[in-house]
This record gives C-alpha cells, structure tokens and sequence, in this order.
C-alpha cells in the first residue's frame, strides 16, 4: 500500500468519526428554525454561482463565496451554514487544479471546512449572538465576531497541517492578509444581504445579488486582462534580451532558461526539424541544462510532430489527454504540455516544448504568449547567424579559411595576457613558411599555388585540432600558437609537422603547359618556433623572434629545417 493509499484512508477515518456525528450533534442541540424552501433555494443559487465565478489574486482562485455563507448562519443557524460550506468545499474541490488525488482532498477540506464552521459558529452563539437578529448593532458584532474566527480557525488549521507535513510556513502569511482583507470587504455586503432579504424577501437577493456577480465578472476579467498584459510585457523584455545575443548558442541558451523561468516549467525542450526527423537541441531539466543524448526520431512522431504536422500550437492539462500520442522523450512524472512550432521566412524549423509535473500548470493566453515568443526566438536566431558570418568573414582568410593576421593579433595579446596574470605558464608559437614557393608558382601557375596553400591550411588544422591557433600570417606563412606547450614539445610539433609535409603528395593541375594535366607536387617547410616568457613577454617581440628563427636558423641553414630563437 502506498503512503497516499494509508493517509487517504487515515483521513477517511477521521472524517467518519468526526464529520456525521457532528452534523448530528449540531442538528440536535442547534436545531435550525423554519426554513423557507424557496428562499433557501435562492440563496443556494446564488452561491453556486459565485463559486462559479471564481477570482485570481496574488496568483491564486479566491471564491467570494462568505457573502453568502454569513447571510445564511445569521438567519438560519450553524447546522444549515455548515452544509452551505460542505457544498462550497465540493465545487472548490471539482474546479480546483491540483496534482493532489481527491481521494485526499475531499476528507482533509471536508473536515477543515466543518471545523471552521463549527469554531466561528459556536463563538457567535457563545458571545451571545442570536440566530435570526434583525438589530443591526447586534449583527454588526457579533457577525464580526464570527467573521474573524472563521478567519482565524482557517489560517491556525492551515499552519498546524504544514507544520505536521513538514512545510516551511509562516502564520502571518501574504495569503493570510489577503483573507483578512477580503473579509473587511464582503462582510458589509453579507450583512447587507441578510437584513435586505428579512424585509423584502427573494427580490433583495436579485437586488445585491446581480451587481454583485456583474461587479465578480467584471473584476475578474480586468484580472485576467493583467495576467495577459504581464505576460506580454514580459515576452517583450525577452525579446529584447534575445535581440542582444550574438551567437546562436548564447540565444538558444537564453531562450529557453528565459521562456522556462516564465511559464514556470520543469522541463523544456527545443528539438529541430532537420532532414525529415526531430533533433533535440536543447534539454533543460530542474533548472539545469542536460547532455543531449535522445536520439533523432521521425519527423511525424509524437507530440512535437503533431505540431509540425497541423502547424499549430497545442496545450494539455493532464497526461491522459496525451499518453496516448507520445513516442519520444518525456519524464515520467510529466502531465501538463504547451508546445509551439518555430517558423522562420514561413518555413517550420523546430519545436519548443513546455512541460510541468502539476496538471492544469498553463493558462490557455499563455499559449499565445509562447507563439509570439516562438517568433522572437527564430528571429534573433537568424539575426545571431548573420553575426556569426560577418565575424567569420571579418577573421578569417578568404583563401585559405584559417585565421587572418587581425584575428591572430588579438588573440595573441590576450594569451600574452594570461602569461603575465600566471595563468598560463608557457605561450610558444611557431612560424612557418613554404620553401620555394615563387618556383611553384611560376612552373606551375598562381592557381596551382594557391591549391598548395588551402591543402596545407587542410592539413595543419588536422595536426592541430583543438590544441591551438592556426592563422595565415600572409603569402605563404603560417602561424600557430599553443597555449602551455613549452619550448621543447613545441619543437618535437614541429619537427614531426615538417616532416609529414615533407613526404606529403600535393595533387596539383598544371595551369602553365599545354595540356591540363594533374601533377604531384612536394614541398617543404622552414619552421621558427619563439616562446614566451623565455624568450619575450610582448606579442609583437615573440612574432619577431620567431620570425627570426625561421629566417637564420631554418632559411639560411639550408630550408627544411626547424630552428628555435636563441638570444
């Protein structure tokens, strides 16, 4: 048996023993007076219909229901009061959205409700208040008296069960000032209510009744506006916050910790339409961007590719509205879903997909609120691409596709940096040039030279990997820096790159002679290699140095050599 199965049955039991021999006891030594059928009728539609019409404050559904439930204990007692609140207690139970089984729900509020009667109806009669008054001092007092301990009972109740589950609560909560507030304002209207139908029957319920729900409708649509126009004022702030991104990484990163944070999530996921199947891009579970490890499924699978399917954004509450579609992955604990499409230029390019472990988490305009965020979001990602090309363009050279002298400059400088800071040790950079390069080019032509240079960018970004800079220095010299690599493994590099470029076989097209034929070409390297603090801690020094290097101790001791700088 689980431990909800056990407290479901605790609380059963409690509430047999405590909830219909109350009623009973309260019947007998409460008895209520003569009831009129039909006035108790209008009384009871006009509950109905405020627990109907429920309102969001301070992001939780308040039903403005003590206008009612007061008017009737004043005039027909505690007994009658007490089903009036069972039967708010049941309609709150059906329209509230909790992950919470009813199970639990019903016996714990069913108890709490009928404990609150009984405490603020007994102190009524026990001050001295009479079931029926109609001397408006005599209401005015003692209905405030019943008033505040219902107040009261609720809020003592409430702090005793967190405090028995182990929630952190404070008495004096925001929630508690809210109700105290709320009884202020209704309680003219109850008192109002009750002594207006005393003298002129079922009409004073139309009378304060209609306005008073007008007055609910109206407040709660102005509320609801709010909610929307908050929402849409931060959707806006998001945007903007996405246009400041400059790469693609940093937008899709800020988007989806930005859209979760708002919607309040547990998990989102942004998953791209590629090549007719679904890739996750993004996972961000509990706050925390995960490793992306769910393999690519069928563009039509699941949820998401409904969505790409129909081309529209969907909601569910709860997961038996969709256990039955999904095919990708979800955790288990998931029940409620917002997805959208992502379109850019009118074309589908993925799918952002919200999720919670509460059913009922998202409100029908946030799906529109996601649509709009969906649009920012492939905007700016757009927007962070074209960015990335210009930088690219800016920093790398056309030829050769390496870094240009203007992006190695600035790099250098930074890493000179570190050195000086301490936290790098060593910065050794090595020069290389292509020996013989004008013979290639005017024995086989610019073009066959220039095929030359982008097989050996080719070949030195191999050698290199993640390791270090490679940059085209210009013409036919190469650089490449290495952070921590000391002088002597950057020479054992070196010497093992020149003589891989050594015995490498360029295929080239001969662009000079008669027939275009394809020729094999070797070349050979001259290597200088400078580090830094040794040698120098400037940038513009340690590119001399190893310049140097290259020309009087590889160039002039005969090319196809690699020689260190030496002071």
């Amino acid at each position: 048996m689980t431990r909800f199965s056990k407290n479901s049955w605790a609380l059963w039991i409690v509430w047999l023993l405590l909830v219909p021999p109350g009623l009973y006891l309260i019947h007998q030594i409460f008895p209520p007076p003569q009831i009129e059928p039909w006035h108790l009728a209008a009384y009871i539609l006009f509950f109905v219909l405020t627990c109907l019409m429920p309102m969001n404050i301070n992001g939780a559904s308040t039903y403005l229901v003590q206008w009612v439930t007061i008017a009737v204990f004043l005039k027909y007692g505690i007994f009658v009061e007490i089903l009036i609140s069972q039967l708010t207690m049941l309609i709150v139970m059906v329209r509230s959205r909790t992950d919470e089984p009813l199970t639990m729900r019903i016996p714990f509020n069913s108890i709490m409700f009928f404990l609150i009667s009984c405490f603020s109806g007994l102190a009524y009669l026990g001050a001295g208040g009479q079931i029926g008054s109609l001397n408006l001092l005599h209401i005015l007092f003692y209905g405030l008296i019943f008033q505040l301990v219902s107040v009261f009972s609720n809020q003592i109740i409430y702090y005793s069960y967190d405090r028995l589950t182990g929630s952190q609560v404070k008495f004096f909560s925001v929630d508690a000032l809210w109700d105290f507030a709320l009884t202020l304002i209704i309680f003219p209207y109850a008192i109002a209510l009750y002594i207006s139908e005393a003298y002129i029957g079922i009409p004073a319920l139309l009378l304060l009744g209609i306005p008073f729900l007008i007055m609910t409708a109206v407040m709660k649509l102005y509320n609801n506006t709010q909610l929307i126009n908050n929402d849409l004022q931060r959707a806006g702030e998001i945007g903007h916050q996405l246009a400041a991104r400059l790469t693609t990484d940093e937008v899709l990163d800020q988007f989806v910790i930005q859209v979760s944070d708002m919607f309040k999530s547990d998990y989102a996921y942004v998953i791209d339409y590629r090549d007719s199947n679904l890739l996750m891009l993004r996972m961000f579970e509990h706050q925390e961007f995960q490793k992306q490890s769910v393999p690519p499924v069928r563009y039509y699978k699941g949820i998401a590719g409904n969505v790409i399917l129909n081309n529209t954004p969907v909601c569910y509450n709860k997961k038996s509205d969709w256990e039955d579609i999904v095919t990708g992955y979800l955790p288990i604990d998931t029940e409620s879903i917002m997805c959208t499409p992502i379109s850019r230029n009118n074309k589908i390019e993925g799918v952002l997909m919200l999720a919670s472990r509460k059913k009922y988490a998202f409100k029908s305009h946030q799906l529109k609120i996601l649509d709009i965020l969906s649009t920012y979001f492939a905007v700016s990602l757009e927007k962070a691409g074209y960015v990335q090309k210009a930088i690219a363009t800016s920093e790398r050279c056309g030829l050769t596709k390496l870094y240009n002298y203007r992006y190695l400059d600035q790099a250098l400088e930074k890493s000179m940096e570190k050195v000086k800071s301490g936290e790098l040790r060593n910065l050794s950079l090595v020069m290389m040039d292509i020996d013989h390069f004008k013979g290639i080019n005017d024995k086989y032509g610019h073009q066959s030279g220039n095929d030359i240079l982008i097989g050996l960018a080719r070949i030195l970004e191999a050698e290199v990997g993640k390791e270090g800079i490679v940059a085209r220095y210009g013409g036919e010299e190469f650089v490449i820096v290495f952070e921590n690599y000391s002088k002597d493994l950057t020479l054992l590099f070196a010497e093992g790159l020149r003589k891989k470029i050594e015995k490498h076989d360029f295929l080239i097209q001969q662009d000079l002679g008669a027939e275009r034929t394809i020729e094999t070409v070797h070349v050979t390297l001259s290597i200088g290699v400078s580090t830094a603090p040794d040698d120098s801690d400037e940038p513009n020094a340690l590119l001399r140095n190893a310049d140097r290097a290259l020309y009087i101790g590889a160039k002039q001791a005969g090319r196809n050599k690699v020689a260190a700088y030496a002071k």
